[in-house]
């Protein structure tokens, strides 16, 4: 399963956003999904109500038509409407998949309240490509491994993250500490796109890090990208989350669920 990591500094306008993720799918080397962070359609630090679209709206539309054109899957985070707040939503879509994950784990630390604003989701995603079950997660999620664990346990063998990572002492070795500690809780790959660091805009807003990870089921780092604006390819090996099971059956060994 060949991935696409392009981690970004998205921009307040949603239309030009949206050439942000054509130029990724671009670049995208033969990849069969293309992960983009989370906030790809706004980035965090402005009002988010104003442009929240459905899953069945223009933006959301517009990234479907650069995924099937381009015949991949394309998975970036956008804002979906939720009454008086919104869902911070993990846009799934190509030719066969148009789904959205709404983000479980509502950024309420470090002095930020996600959910003054935010609705929480409540259903764990997963999806297929090629016959590979693959799952989703959001930024804050990293940091509850019983999510990991639950799309592990509906057959994901790797788990993608979106991301706009809040800056600040010690939050990227978390990052990778937590990256790391959720491949080796699920025995799964787990690959994490996060924002890249957009320099100080003068808000307590999670803009980014960069910093993106992929980490295998043993938990090593396969690539880690830098602060800036970056693409890498990767190609998991799929055969080594089996050996991982086999080897550390942490899922089979569990006695609390």
């Amino acid at each position: 399963m060949r991935i696409a990591v392009s981690q970004i500094s998205s921009t307040t306008d949603p239309r030009s956003n949206l050439e942000l993720v054509r130029d990724a799918v671009r670049r995208a080397e033969g990849a069969r999904v293309v992960l983009l962070p989370e906030a790809t359609m706004c980035r965090f630090g402005v009002p988010l109500g104003p442009v929240a679209e459905p899953l069945d709206g223009p933006w959301a539309s517009a990234v479907r038509e650069i995924a099937v054109e381009h015949d991949v899957v394309v998975v970036a985070g956008m804002f979906t409407p939720a009454g008086d707040r919104v869902t911070n939503t993990l846009l799934v879509t190509g030719r066969d998949v148009h789904l959205g994950y709404d983000k479980i784990h509502l950024f309420d630390a470090f002095g930020f309240q996600e959910s003054r604003t935010v609705a929480p989701g409540s259903d764990v995603v997963t999806f297929e490509v090629d016959g590979v079950t693959l799952g989703v997660a959001t930024c804050y999620d990293l940091r509850f491994p019983e999510l990991f664990r639950a799309l592990a346990d509906k057959g994901a063998s790797a788990v993608l993250v979106g991301a706009s990572w809040g800056a600040g002492p010690g939050k990227e070795e978390q990052w990778e500490l937590l990256v790391r500690a959720r491949a080796l809780d699920c025995t799964s790959f787990v690959v994490a796109c996060g924002q890249a660091y957009p320099g100080d805009l003068g808000s307590s807003a999670p803009t980014g890090i960069g910093c993106s990870t992929v980490a295998d089921p043993f938990g090593t780092v396969l690539a880690r990208l830098s602060a800036q604006p970056e693409v890498v390819v990767v190609d998991l090996d799929l055969a080594a989350v089996e050996k991982a099971r086999e080897v550390l059956p942490v899922l089979a060994n569990r006695r609390l669920r």
